[in-house]
């Protein structure tokens, strides 16, 4: 069964972790157990993460993010957080640009994630500037005021309170600070969003039980995109955080999308 995503489903501006229950794909589970269902996800799913994102985007998945580290603009000497930032892709690209005097903080909740993504920072001679700690984004272990520009890339949907992790992420920046969130979205045309639904339900799945032997997790990676807030609902909520000049751009027909937003001075 597919779900379209509204604006009436479900109203993530009052998310509250005060709430008994909260959405786990299409499942409603206890707010307290959400973190540790996601934790088990991401661990079975780790070691074949970067051979299916392959797959199942047939490798946009990399355009998608070399775009966004174009967006981002990092200058040499930058202090940047990429958070849930799993195997490394977008620290990559960011520690490329910081050079030596800059400083890229990967961090990832999951400790099965972040040693991939530290693996792949040491292959990639890229370890003298990237730091890597396990970290939650609601509750970031980071000074106020810390960073130049914070990146989330797909992980903002499967956080348990999304409000209180934008909050947090609005606290570490510094003045004139930059927060960009690459994440699934809502598609902009009606034919793209049902060979999409076709797609995500029925043969993604498929493909998760065939190359990572796991179809449960990715029938909730596509569960966890449909329930996740379409873009103009993610920017009132960047609104709402406080940020400014929040915008949006959808890429490969709103299946994905790259949101920003400033914290001013």
């Amino acid at each position: 069964m597919t779900k379209n995503y509204s604006e009436d489903q479900h109203n993530f501006e009052d998310d509250d972790l005060t709430n008994s229950t909260i959405d786990f794909g299409y499942q409603q589970v206890p707010t307290e157990k959400k973190q540790g269902l996601v934790e088990t996800v991401f661990r079975s799913v780790a070691n074949r993460y970067d051979i299916m994102n392959d797959l199942m985007s047939l490798g946009i998945h990399r355009y998608w993010k070399k775009h966004t580290a174009t967006i981002a603009r990092i200058k040499p000497g930058d202090y940047i957080l990429d958070i849930a930032g799993g195997t490394a892709d977008m620290t990559r690209y960011f520690a490329k640009d910081t050079g030596d005097t800059g400083k890229v903080v990967l961090a990832d909740i999951n400790d099965s994630m972040l040693q991939l993504g530290r693996n792949k920072i040491i292959d990639a001679g890229l370890a003298n500037n990237v730091h890597c700690i396990q970290a939650n984004a609601e509750c970031l272990p980071f000074a106020d005021n810390s960073f130049d520009l914070a990146c989330i890339a797909f992980g903002l949907r499967n956080v348990t309170n999304k409000q209180q992790a934008l909050d947090s992420l609005f606290r570490v920046l510094k003045p004139s600070g930059r927060l960009i969130i690459l994440e699934f979205s809502k598609p902009t045309s009606k034919l793209l969003s049902k060979i999409y639904d076709t797609y995500s339900f029925n043969i993604l799945p498929e493909i998760g039980k065939f190359v990572a032997n796991d179809k449960p997790s990715y029938q909730y990676l596509a569960e966890s995109i449909r329930m996740h807030p379409n873009q103009k609902i993610l920017a009132s909520m960047l609104q709402k955080t406080g940020f400014k000049t929040v915008n949006y751009k959808n890429l490969t027909g709103g299946i994905v999308a790259i949101h920003t937003g400033l914290k001013a001075d």
